[in-house]
């Protein structure tokens, strides 16, 4: 495949701060020479470790958006020894329209990598990623939360890869982050997510999911800047000792779709349990409700494994085939 057709002004190797855009052509009936402008930091001081930090591969989760933005204001050079990327508004499209997808190509950023130079915005963006800003990175956080349709209990993660030296700097990466909660995904090595992909590139990667329902959590947003900066720290960009959370980190794992429950059928859903709650095997999840024939008996669903109900749908209408819930366990030593 050819090489990226995204380019920047920005110059990598450059000390100091400098913040300006990626620029991915686009051709459309009102601006025939019109570029993508997609925002993005770097902070750099001598030579050290690189930290890239991203948010916004899914346009509708924003406390890591948040939390960039931020930071890009905040960092300054002297503060550092190393470099740092900030990519907060990864598929800007999407970011724009608040959406998950891009409303451009309907790319989801998270299931198109390792990229296409020659494919859509979306795919164009995963291939610059993949190409040229992964090769450059010790340590990556891809920062997520549920997004308009999802709450979840917020949680660091690790995806767990082939690279057993990889999978320990990934666990202690996620320790010292200091989240309450933290998930080591072993069963999805997908390598269209960043997350593995970034493993394949040889990157110490993080991802997570900071609450949901479209809206910005003050204390997920406090939670995601306090474990930014642990993780500087952690890759001695940054100079201190990380702080850690009130509580110690405890690790859980999802495991198969054993922990999912789905919408049985298209109507109004109501749940059972709420976030964090524990439940077992067997235990209705909810039931979905038909408002428009409110005589017609409504359809249950139950989990179908037992743990904490770590994420549960955040929208209350529901097509047959939504998540409606899923469960993670404690990760057994």
């Amino acid at each position: 495949m050819a090489g990226t057709r995204i380019w920047t002004e920005i110059d990598y190797e450059r000390d100091g701060k400098q913040v300006g855009w990626l620029y991915l052509h686009h051709s459309v009936t009102r601006s025939a020479y019109g570029e993508l402008m997609i925002p993005i930091a770097v902070i750099k001081n001598g030579k050290g470790p690189t930290a890239f930090l991203m948010s916004g591969n899914h346009g509708d989760e924003y406390e890591g958006q948040v939390a960039l933005t931020k930071l890009i204001r905040s960092l300054e050079p002297d503060q550092i020894k190393g470099r740092v990327i900030i990519l907060p508004a990864a598929n800007m499209p999407a970011a724009l329209d608040g959406a998950r997808v891009s409303p451009i190509d309907q790319g989801n950023l998270n299931r198109s990598f390792p990229g296409d130079p020659d494919g859509g915005p979306t795919r164009q963006i995963a291939y610059y990623i993949d190409s040229v800003l992964f090769p450059m990175a010790d340590l990556y956080a891809d920062l997520h939360s549920g997004g308009s349709s999802l709450d979840y209990v917020p949680f660091i993660s690790i995806h767990e890869c082939e690279d057993a030296s990889i999978n320990a700097r990934g666990m202690e990466a996620l320790k010292i982050f200091g989240a309450e909660h933290a998930i080591v995904w072993a069963a999805n090595k997908d390598a269209r997510y960043s997350t593995n992909a970034s493993t394949l590139r040889g990157v110490v990667s993080v991802g997570s999911e900071f609450g949901g329902g479209g809206s910005v959590s003050v204390s997920s947003v406090r939670m995601v800047e306090r474990g930014l900066l642990n993780l500087l720290r952690h890759a001695s960009i940054m100079v201190g000792k990380p702080e850690l959370g009130p509580k110690p980190t405890r690790l859980m794992v999802v495991g198969g779709k054993e922990d999912f429950v789905y919408a049985p059928e298209p109507g109004l859903f109501e749940p059972f349990a709420e976030l964090g709650q524990w439940i077992k095997k067997g235990d209705p999840c909810g039931q979905v409700h038909f408002v428009d024939n409110p005589a017609r008996a409504p359809v249950p669903c139950f989990y179908k494994n037992s743990g904490m109900v770590i994420c549960k749908r955040h929208f209350g209408r529901v097509e047959r085939g939504d998540c409606v819930a899923h469960l993670a366990n404690d990760r057994k030593a």
